[in-house]
């Protein structure tokens, strides 16, 4: 078992606090001592001294550690106070990971919740659990977590059932304590904890078969229980990745291309050499300074940018990005996903429609822009850092320095916001170049403006719609063709006859990936807004046009649920040229989501304002509603950015709105009055809920200012100035 050389002396230093907030954030200056294996878990308050990483490697290199079979002490272990340090490998990022999982330990361990201390995203200490992605941690670790705590559980009774000489049936276990329903005996899992023989027990493997305890027996899930760390955060004292601080630590600052694409021919380093105390890199077309204050770096820095040259390369602009996907789309490398002739269909229709969708370029806009610590020690490689994916970052390490894996730790604290936009680890591999030349650990800290520009965008595209209606109006048939964003909800929910569904690549000039609930965004923008589209041709009311086509019931639940509680016909009889309401639904990541709007319209300037949303939401059952609920909302108002006013603005391979006084998230007085329902659904597993929220605004605004105003604004964002134009 590996050591740390960031923990804190004894268990008292860190008493209250997370148990991941003393292990695996570091930044504690003047406690780098080095540990024995008795020592680690000491600090972590455990009886068990036993190698906590046992039985990972087989899930590590099959690349999905929560999958795999494994002993049950590779994902936790008992305390000798009774406690339970649980291990995974996912990020807390504010979706509420570090609660869910928390909470999911607590319930098959029969414990309270603050009997379960939750170390996560440290290589050297948990299992790989893959990125922290795609809604996956609900569906893909939480069992696997139930499933070790219930196994753990299980070993407790018969250890205390081979105590008394009793059948382990007639036990009961509650509240941390096993007892002999017969004789009133009791067992504590303290006491259990330190039973000779107890640590072989917890080597034996996890049983994948275990009874989980049903959605009606739920104590602790089910709750809306606040986050382990929320008083550190609310005081300030918690540690972010960009608050890691090292002993003999330096500050690093980065040469940046003067526009995309480009390459340094020349550069004098001279002027930052002959400052004091400033080491200075370049490799190839890496170039650093690293100093002792942020100030001095920056100052080396600048200083030998003056001198550099760069050759350039020609780079379309914003204005013109949909011609250019549309030119440069592979189409030869993509086959449709077809049913029926719609051929045929759209030959015999009685009306055809055909329409086309653009999306914008946009960031994640974290609260957190990237940020990496990075020390070598003996040849050795550690890097505190902020990414949703701790064991690629590591291979990534790994291969850029020509190390072995295991000679690169990486630790993630709970840091300040991904949305998609952190699946990768250049703060990291800047601040371990620049340490490794400095022979002192290096902090590299992203400005707000480097993260706008050089972190990785949600993907453009064009989106081009066609629907066919018979004399009865109902949609016979659907054409879909996605150019560059990719097929995530690309496959329509309706019951339609004739299919034709499409996702073309194209050659994209920004550095594009992963999104909120990926294109899915953009591809239920274009879908439900061309399904109101073709409900106004077929002269049906919007609600009862998708009802007509849709068989999913879990879709049908919540577009009724909504309709409902916003009371959508009622609704609809007010609307005005200056103020219209909207819906639509969707699906995506296994769960469900509809969403109704009201909006308001200043027909002058072209402004649109958002006065309320009710959104209905299932993703079968709710582990966590106050969390739930918090994810929704912030879907909700994140979405209304991309809607409304986000987009990245370029040219001659510049990005020109890299500001938030220029690139324009939601404001405080941008929120509306918001309605969130969940809907529980206890007849399927539970399903992530922290990406698909996201899906329904947008449309359902467009199909608002449509209502109101008969025009259809056909673009993400819904630009000011083209409503206004349209109005004029």
């Amino acid at each position: 078992m590996s050591t740390h050389n960031q923990v804190l002396e004894t268990v008292e230093d860190y008493q209250g606090t997370d148990a991941t907030s003393c292990v695996s954030t570091g930044g504690f200056e003047g406690f780098k001592v080095e540990i024995s294996r008795r020592g680690f878990v000491r600090m972590l308050g455990a009886g068990l001294l036993i190698t906590v990483t046992e039985g990972v490697s087989l899930a590590q290199r099959r690349g999905g550690g929560s999958q795999q079979p494994s002993t049950v002490v590779a994902r936790l272990f008992i305390n000798e106070d009774g406690t339970f340090t649980c291990l995974s490998g996912k990020v807390e990022e504010g979706q509420g990971a570090r609660t869910e999982l928390s909470q999911a330990a607590a319930e098959e361990l029969r414990v309270p919740f603050d009997r379960v201390r939750l170390v996560m995203a440290d290589t050297n200490v948990v299992p790989d659990d893959g990125i922290t992605a795609g809604s996956r941690t609900t569906p893909y670790n939480v069992p696997p977590m139930r499933q070790a705590a219930a196994t753990a559980r299980e070993l407790l009774e018969r250890l205390a059932a081979r105590q008394w000489q009793v059948d382990p049936d007639g036990l009961e276990v509650r509240d941390g304590k096993v007892t002999n329903a017969a004789t009133g005996q009791t067992l504590t899992y303290a006491q259990l904890a330190k039973t000779e023989g107890v640590d072989e027990m917890f080597r034996q493997r996890v049983d994948g078969g275990i009874a989980l305890t049903s959605v009606d027996d739920w104590k602790v899930m089910g709750q809306p229980i606040s986050k382990p760390t929320h008083r550190d955060i609310v005081l300030g004292r918690h540690r972010y990745p960009s608050d890691i601080v090292r002993p003999n630590m330096l500050h690093g600052k980065l040469l940046r291309p003067v526009s995309y694409g480009a390459t340094l021919e020349s550069i004098d380093l001279s002027p930052a050499q002959a400052m004091k105390d400033v080491v200075v890199v370049r490799d190839g077309q890496f170039v650093g300074c690293a100093a002792p204050m942020v100030f001095q770096a920056r100052k080396a820095l600048e200083a030998i940018a003056e001198t550099a040259t760069w050759k350039t390369v020609p780079h379309p602009s914003s204005r013109e990005i949909s011609t250019y996907l549309k030119e440069h789309a592979r189409t030869d490398r993509a086959r449709p996903n077809a049913r029926g002739s719609t051929e045929t269909a759209f030959g015999g229709a009685a009306k055809t429609l055909s329409e086309t969708y653009e999306l914008a370029y946009i960031q994640h806009t974290p609260m957190e822009p990237r940020a990496g610590v990075a020390e070598w020690t003996d040849g050795k490689l550690t890097v505190w850092t902020g990414t949703d994916g701790p064991y690629r970052v590591r291979g990534d390490l790994a291969r850029a320095f020509g190390l072995r894996d295991d000679q690169v730790q990486v630790i993630v604290p709970d840091m300040g916001g991904g949305f998609g936009g952190k699946h990768t680890g250049e703060a990291a591999e800047e601040a371990a170049r620049l340490a490794k030349a400095a022979g002192r650990p290096v902090h590299v800290r992203w400005t707000r403006a480097e993260e706008s520009t050089w972190a990785y965008f949600r993907p453009a595209a064009v989106i081009e719609c066609k629907g066919a209606l018979d004399s009865n109006g109902s949609l016979i048939a659907w054409d879909f063709t996605n150019i560059n964003a990719g097929g995530a909800a690309i496959d329509t929910p309706y019951n339609i006859p004739n299919t034709r569904i499409l996702s073309v690549s194209s050659d994209s000039p920004l550095r594009q990936g992963a999104y909120r609930c990926l294109a899915a965004t953009g591809n239920n923008f274009a879908r439900e807004s061309f399904m109101d589209e073709l409900a106004a041709a077929a002269g049906a009311d919007p609600l009862e046009f998708r009802l007509a086509h849709l068989q999913n019931e879990r879709i049908r639940a919540v577009l009724v649920e909504v309709a409902k509680r916003f009371d959508w016909p009622a609704r609809k009889k007010k609307v005005t040229p200056e103020l219209g309401v909207g819906l639509a639904c969707g699906t995506e990541k296994n769960s469900v989501v509809a969403a109704c709007v009201e909006v308001a319209i200043d027909r002058r300037s072209g402004e649109i304002k958002v006065l309320e949303v009710g959104e209905v939401f299932e993703c079968g059952p709710v582990i966590n509603p106050a969390n739930l609920t918090n994810q929704v909302q912030g879907c909700i108002i994140m979405g209304l950015g991309g809607a409304l006013r986000e987009e990245m603005v370029f040219a001659d391979g510049k990005i020109l709105n890299a500001s938030f006084s220029r690139y324009l998230v939601p404001r405080f007085d941008d929120v509306p009055k918001i309605d969130v329902y969940l809907l529980e659904n206890n007849d399927i597993p539970s399903a992530g809920g922290g990406e698909t929220p996201i899906i329904a605004i947008a449309p359902a605004i467009g199909n608002a200012v449509f209502a109101a105003t008969g025009v259809r604004v056909r673009s993400m964002p819904m630009r000011a100035r083209q409503l206004r134009s349209a109005l004029a």
